[in-house]
C-alpha cells in the first residue's frame, strides 16, 4: 500500500534488544519507510556504546527489513523527523511509567511540531520486562543476556564488559 509516507522511532538503543526490534518491525507495516534514529547525545546521558557502534549494530540487525533504516542524529527530534520528511514517531510502550513519560513528550511535540503524529506501539507481552538499563547491568555482571538481545548484541556486551 504506498503512500504511507515516512516514520521515525527515535532511540539511544544502548544496547538494542528485543524490544526495540518488535516495535520496529511491527511499526514498519504502517509506513514506507521507517528511520530508526539514533540520538546522540553523550552529554545528557552516559552510554555504554558510542554513537558509530550503536548505528553499525542496529544496521545489521535490521539489514533484512527492505523498509527500515538506520540513521544517528543530534538535533531536537521533532527537527530532525521533519528534516527526513517524518509525518510520525513512533514510540514504544512497556510499563504505565512509559506512558506518562511518552504522554507528556507527545505533547511537548506536538506544540513544537503539530504536523507531526506521536503513535505508541504497546510491548509485546514477552519484552515488557527487558530495558537497555537491566541488560547493561546483566551482561557487566557476566550473567546471560541472550533471551533479550540478539547473538552480535549480546558477543559485543560481552566484549566491552570482558566477560
Amino acid at each position: 500500500m504506498p503512500g504511507r509516507g515516512i516514520a521515525l522511532y527515535p532511540a539511544s538503543l544502548d544496547p538494542i534488544h528485543y524490544g526495540h526490534i518488535d516495535v520496529a518491525a511491527r511499526a514498519s507495516k504502517f509506513f514506507d519507510q521507517l528511520i530508526v534514529g539514533i540520538y546522540d547525545n553523550p552529554n545528557n546521558k552516559r552510554v555504554l556504546f558510542g554513537i558509530d557502534e550503536r548505528v553499525d549494530l542496529a544496521s545489521q540487525i535490521f539489514q533484512n527489513y527492505p523498509s527500515i533504516s538506520v540513521a544517528k542524529y543530534n538535533t531536537l527530534t521533532v527537527n530532525y523527523a521533519q528534516s527526513v520528511g517524518a509525518t510520525a514517531l513512533i514510540r514504544g510502550l512497556r510499563v504505565f511509567g512509559d506512558f506518562e513519560f511518552e504522554f507528556r513528550m507527545g505533547m511537548a511535540n506536538k506544540k513544537l511540531a503539530p504536523g507531526l503524529e506521536t503513535i505508541a506501539i504497546l510491548s509485546d507481552e514477552q519484552y515488557m520486562h527487558i530495558s537497555s538499563s537491566t541488560i547493561r547491568e546483566i551482561a557487566e555482571l557476566g550473567g546471560d543476556v541472550s533471551s533479550m538481545v540478539p547473538r552480535i548484541i549480546s558477543e559485543a556486551l560481552h566484549k566491552k564488559f570482558g566477560t
